[in-house]
């Protein structure tokens, strides 16, 4: 058995269940990114030196092989639809809320370069928004995609972006893309 299988070969590629779609249709588009997305985030956990931002990261790559199943499966499979659940969703929710509640938290834009690792996530984050983006567009045409999929891509961006944050802080990074330091009133910017 070889990884090199040649039925790609043509341009066109099996989805779950067995039906041959080109490689360029939106489900492996919008699939083919969360597993680059997958690989960005491997990216930034092999930078990061925080151990509970690393397994936090980790497990959370293990649970987008999960969604990206959600995205792959074509309507006309058999095999039972992978659900993303809301237990997955609340996860990245009460991370979030964790992170946001780190005293001096940057809640501001930011300008991502000022570490490595944070560059790292901020660089998974906008591949997550494109995967979300691939998918609202997938869901858009075929109403068929698990409508989590979507809640959970948002999550996701919003907890990388806090990633960054969090390890620039611990660095004492300044990130801040303002150099007046003004920041509009509240807590956190919609900055994205």
């Amino acid at each position: 058995m070889s990884i090199t299988t040649r039925t790609g070969d043509g341009g066109q590629t099996s989805l779950p269940g067995g039906s041959r779609v080109s490689k360029a249709d939106p489900r492996v588009e919008a699939y083919g990114t969360i597993d680059e997305l997958i690989s960005s985030m491997g990216l930034a956990r092999a930078l990061c030196t925080d151990p509970a931002l690393g397994d936090l990261t980790k497990s959370i790559q293990r649970e987008l092989f999960r969604v990206s199943s959600a995205v792959a499966a074509s309507p006309d499979t058999r095999k039972p639809a992978v659900e993303v659940t809301p237990e997955m969703i609340q996860r990245l929710t009460d991370e979030i809320d964790r992170l946001e509640a780190t005293e001096n938290m940057l809640a501001d834009w930011s300008l991502p370069g000022g570490d490595v690792a944070s560059a790292a996530f901020d660089v998974a984050r906008t591949v997550c928004r494109r995967a979300e983006r691939h998918t609202v567009r997938l869901i858009e045409m075929d109403s068929s995609i698990e409508s989590g999929v979507v809640v959970y891509l948002n999550r996701l961006s919003d907890l990388l972006w806090l990633c960054g944050r969090r390890i620039e802080l611990e660095k004492k990074v300044d990130s801040r893309l303002r150099e007046d330091g003004n920041q509009k009133s509240g807590r956190w910017t919609r900055a994205w």
